[in-house]
């Protein structure tokens, strides 16, 4: 875990699927990080792509947005 030097593309088209889906909610970003039981600044690190999210954290996220890990995930494989 932890922030990356050079943002990989798999983390940050991750993160614009958590923000799309954020903001398809009109959550802000301390909403989703409430609802995921993260801090806030963590989501925003995560949203512009500087995290190597964690599996326990992609599932707190998925589940706090309505949607199964797979769907953030989906095809991120190719982008690594």
């Amino acid at each position: 875990m932890g922030r990356t030097e050079k943002p990989l593309a798999a983390a940050v088209e991750f993160g614009a699927r958590v923000r799309h889906r954020r903001h398809d909610r009109e959550w802000s970003i301390e909403h989703l990080a409430d609802e995921a039981g993260l801090h806030w600044t963590y989501v925003g690190s995560v949203e512009r792509g500087e995290r190597n999210v964690s599996l326990q954290n992609i599932c707190r996220l998925a589940k706090a947005l309505g949607v199964g890990a797979d769907d953030l995930m989906a095809g991120l494989e190719r982008r690594v």
